[in-house]
C-alpha cells in the first residue's frame, strides 16, 4: 500500500511539474507573438498586416488547444490511454472501471493532440513562407520560385500527416479501444505510422525553410557579424528540428514509458516553433529598444538610397525611418513611404547588394546605379530639409512614420 501511495505521489509531482512547464512556455509564446504583432502594427498599421501576421495567430489558437490538451492528459485522463497495457491488464478493466474511462478519454486526447499539433506546426510554417514572400517582393522569380515550392511542400506534407492520423486506424473508433489490444497503429500515443509521417514531414519542411534564406544571406555583402546574427535568427528552426527528433526517438526506443517524454518534448517543440517564427520581427523590435537605451552601440548608420518601391525590410515591411529630421511626402503606395533604412535591415538576397547602392544626392557621381546593382523602374526622391534654414530656428515640425 505504501508503495502504491509513493507511486501516486511521484506521479502527481510529475504532473504538477509538467503543468507548470507547459503553461509557462505557453505564456512566453503568446507574449512573443504579441510583441511581434506590436512590431508589425507599429511599422505598417492594422490595415497593412499580411497573411503571415494572421497565420501566426491561427497557430496560437491551436497552440492554446494543444496546451489545454496536454494539461488534460495528466489532470483528466490521469496519464492513461490505450497504450502501455498488457493483455492481462486490458482484460481486468471493465467499462465501468474509472481507469477504463480515463484510458478512453486519454486515447481520444491523444488523437486530438496529434491533430492540433499538425495544424499548429504547419500554420507556423506557412507564416514563415509568407514572410519570405514579403521579404522578396519586387524581386525576380528565381528568388520567389523556391518559396512557391515551399508552399507546395508544406501543404503536401500537412495532407500526408492529416491523412495518416485519420486513416492509419480503421475503423476510427479503435483509437480508443481498450480490450482487446487494437494494435500499434490504433494507439495514437505511440502509433508508428503517425510518428514516422510526422517526423518525415517535419524534417523535410524544417530543413527546406532554413535553406531558403541562409544561402542568399551569405552571398550578400553584409558585414560578417550581421551575416552571423541573421543566420542565428533564420537558423533558429534547427531547435525545432532537434525537438522533433528527440520526441520521435523517445517513442520508438521505449514504447511503454517513452510516450510521456515524447509528449513533453512535443510541447517544447511547439513552443520553440512559435518563438522562432516570430523571432525575425521581435529581434528587430528588441534592437530598436536597445538602441534607444544604449545609443549607437545597438544602432546603425542611416543611409538614403534609390531602390524599388516594393522594398521590404525584415522587421517592418517598408524600412521604418527613425530619423526625426526628415519629412517624406505622402504616397499612394502604402509600402514606399519610408525610404530610409538601417544597414541591419537590408534585404538579404543574392544580387541586391544594398551596401553598394549609390547614396542619393551624392555630388558628382553621374550614375543612376552602381555596377552590378539593380535597375530601378520606380524611384522616389527624398528631400532633406535643414531646419535652421527652412524653419528659421523654430521648433521642428513632427514627421510621421508613413
Amino acid at each position: 500500500m505504501s508503495t502504491d501511495s509513493a507511486t501516486d505521489e511521484a506521479a502527481q509531482a510529475a504532473f504538477h511539474k509538467s503543468t507548470v512547464e507547459h503553461w509557462t512556455l505557453y505564456a512566453i509564446g503568446v507574449t512573443v507573438t504579441l510583441l511581434r504583432t506590436y512590431a508589425r502594427v507599429r511599422a505598417v498599421g492594422f490595415r497593412h498586416l499580411q497573411a503571415e501576421d494572421l497565420l501566426v495567430w491561427v497557430g496560437i489558437v491551436f497552440y492554446t488547444a494543444q496546451t489545454a490538451l496536454a494539461y488534460s492528459v495528466g489532470h483528466v485522463a490521469h496519464g492513461l490511454a490505450n497504450n502501455g497495457l498488457t493483455d492481462a491488464q486490458r482484460a481486468a478493466l471493465s467499462p465501468d472501471d474509472p481507469e477504463y474511462r480515463a484510458a478512453v478519454i486519454g486515447s481520444k486526447i491523444q488523437v486530438a493532440g496529434w491533430t492540433t499539433y499538425s495544424v499548429l506546426m504547419w500554420s507556423l510554417k506557412l507564416s514563415m513562407l509568407a514572410f519570405y514572400l514579403r521579404l522578396t517582393d519586387g524581386l525576380g522569380q528565381r528568388y520567389r520560385n523556391p518559396i512557391y515550392v515551399g508552399f507546395a511542400l508544406v501543404v503536401g506534407t500537412f495532407l500526408v500527416s492529416a491523412i495518416t492520423i485519420f486513416a492509419a486506424c480503421r475503423p476510427f473508433h479503435k483509437y480508443w479501444q481498450i480490450n482487446p489490444d487494437p494494435g500499434n497503429a490504433c494507439q495514437a500515443a505511440i502509433s508508428k505510422p503517425i510518428i514516422w509521417a510526422s517526423f518525415a514531414s517535419n524534417v523535410s519542411t524544417d530543413i527546406y525553410l532554413i535553406l531558403i534564406p541562409i544561402p542568399m544571406l551569405w552571398k550578400s555583402r553584409l558585414k560578417l557579424m550581421k551575416k552571423i546574427a541573421a543566420t542565428v535568427v533564420f537558423g533558429a528552426g534547427l531547435f525545432v528540428l532537434v525537438c522533433a527528433i528527440l520526441k520521435s526517438v523517445f517513442v520508438l526506443v521505449d514504447p511503454v514509458d517513452g510516450a510521456q517524454l515524447a509528449g513533453e518534448w512535443g510541447n517544447r517543440e511547439a513552443f520553440v516553433a512559435v518563438v522562432t517564427t516570430n523571432l525575425p520581427m521581435v529581434f528587430h523590435l528588441f534592437r530598436s529598444w536597445l538602441s534607444r537605451l544604449f545609443g549607437t552601440a545597438f544602432g546603425s548608420s542611416q543611409k538614403t538610397y534609390k531602390f524599388p518601391s516594393g522594398f521590404h525590410t525584415i522587421g517592418g515591411g517598408a524600412g521604418e525611418s527613425s530619423s526625426r529630421n526628415r519629412r517624406v511626402p505622402p504616397t499612394v503606395h502604402p509600402i514606399s513611404a519610408n525610404m530610409t533604412f538601417s544597414e541591419s535591415e537590408e534585404r538579404i538576397v543574392d544580387d541586391v547588394k544594398m551596401n553598394n547602392l549609390e547614396a542619393f544626392g551624392a555630388p558628382g557621381t553621374g550614375r543612376d546605379h552602381p555596377p552590378g546593382g539593380i535597375v530601378v523602374s520606380n524611384q522616389i526622391e527624398i528631400t532633406h530639409e535643414n531646419r535652421n534654414s527652412h524653419l528659421g530656428g523654430r521648433d521642428q515640425p513632427r514627421g510621421g512614420n508613413w
